[in-house]
């Protein structure tokens, strides 16, 4: 292990710090970089799904992922934008832990826009790669990166996934190794939900609430600690958010749905968003802001 810098370590497949199950895996890292607390390194929830996620694909990444790392489950993924981020980001702001691993070096800011995010990883939290430090980002890390998330795993947890979907390979090397693979369902009309339908078609375990969360996960042989957190149960009232939490819709479409005029949407989509509680895009459509904020 290297002792020569605090804040970096390096482990060694034949280290007794090594974590045990990425022996599980048929081609092991030889050597672990990483930044972080080392007691992490335990099996965990892998929280993974679409990078362009839509507003249902973050709120059930945020949802699941709080809830679990506030059970005290370690929540694992690869710091991507989207699903990732958003999982990664709600363990930390309940105060959990989660592991980051990295198709790039453990000291190299990838993507950019998870900056702050893996800065606190690597003091709270941990962020780890099979690559040397400095290493830049590859198309082909990040493939090998995924069976790495999937060992350090008990069960993966799909939250959103297109056709095709990079999300295929960590499900594929879970089930390789015995994990348990769990997906949640999301609409047929809609092409980022496709992916994780057919898993659950495939015989992945469907979940749609923290109960059945809880309960996959005692399966899978992780141990919850008590809790009485509403964070992951926390939904919007606002029949304009309820609405939007599916996907973004444009505002005549918002007052054919909810059966109101065009003029009071309007004036209430313009409450919300001054409010920041919801985002406009480029093309006229609303969606909740669903991203999160990195902790303080």
């Amino acid at each position: 292990m290297d002792t020569l810098n605090a804040q970096r370590w390096e482990i060694a497949n034949t280290d007794e710090a090594y974590p045990a199950c990425l022996l599980d895996l048929p081609d092991p890292p030889r050597v672990l970089y990483g930044m972080g607390d080392l007691r992490i390194l335990m099996p965990g929830l892998a929280v993974i799904g679409a990078r362009k996620a839509t507003p249902y694909g973050l709120e059930c990444a945020r949802r699941f992922a709080g809830w679990a790392a506030a059970s005290g489950v370690t929540i694992v993924s690869g710091a991507a934008v989207g699903c990732d981020r958003s999982a990664q980001l709600a363990a930390r702001g309940v105060g959990g832990w989660s592991i980051a691993v990295l198709g790039c070096g453990a000291d190299v800011d990838y993507p950019a826009a998870s900056q702050e995010l893996l800065a606190d990883l690597r003091t709270h939290g941990v962020v780890v790669s099979e690559l040397p430090w400095g290493t830049p980002p590859t198309r082909w890390a990040f493939v090998r990166r995924n069976r790495i998330i999937a060992a350090l795993s008990a069960a993966v947890l799909v939250v959103e996934a297109g056709l095709p979907s990079g999300t295929f390979s960590t499900a594929d090397f879970a089930l390789d190794m015995g994990r348990d693979v769990l997906a949640v369902p999301g609409s047929i009309n809609h092409p980022e939900s496709r992916g994780a339908n057919r898993l659950i078609r495939q015989g992945a375990t469907p979940i749609t609430d923290v109960s059945e969360l809880a309960a996959a996960l005692a399966q899978a042989g992780l141990s919850l600690l008590p809790t009485d957190t509403l964070f992951a149960e926390v939904l919007p009232t606002d029949a304009i958010q309820r609405a939007l939490l599916a996907d973004a819709m444009r505002p005549d479409d918002l007052a054919s749905a909810l059966d109101c005029d065009i003029v009071s949407i309007a004036r209430r989509l313009g409450e919300l968003e001054m409010r920041g509680t919801v985002i406009r895009y480029r093309d006229g459509r609303y969606a909740l802001n669903t991203t999160p904020q990195p902790p303080a």
